[in-house]
């Protein structure tokens, strides 16, 4: 920070010695320290306010470009309408898996993703006994 040689410091000390003297030279060393702190205290203050401005530049700069970006993107590629719900034209149910004979037997299914069959198992449904409440898909009765 300030370039003093070791020669430079002692005949700063020794001029100091001299002039202010022995005694009351502690007292002068605590009043220099205290200003030297003050004025790293502003200096440290200054420098953050300074980069403090220079992130809030970089911000909005990087904002601005987002929004350049983002504008260019959305002309080149606009958004797709939403679907129409019409009733005119149902999907149609996609199903992975063979139907099962009566007694639940499981079939494989083949996978367009890879050559090895897929089994699906199919739960085996026993009727509920007469006089039993049936009972909905989330267990509570009907």
């Amino acid at each position: 920070m300030f370039d003093i040689a070791p020669t430079e410091f002692m005949l700063v000390a020794f001029v100091a010695l001299v002039v202010i003297g022995p005694k009351d030279l502690p007292k002068a060393m605590r009043v220099v320290g205290y200003w030297v702190g003050k004025a790293r205290g502003v200096a440290r203050q200054f420098r953050q306010g300074f980069d403090t401005m220079v992130r809030e530049a970089e911000l909005e700069e990087m904002e601005k470009r987002w929004a350049a970006e983002n504008e260019r993107i959305m002309r080149e590629h606009p958004p797709a309408p939403p679907a129409a719900l019409d009733d005119e034209a149902p999907a149609a149910p996609v199903s992975l898996d063979k139907p099962s004979d009566h007694h639940g037997a499981t079939h494989p299914v083949h996978d367009d993703t890879s050559d090895r069959p897929v089994t699906v198992e199919k739960p085996h449904i026993v009727p509920a006994a007469p006089g039993t409440p049936a009972h909905t898909p989330d267990g509570a009765p009907s």
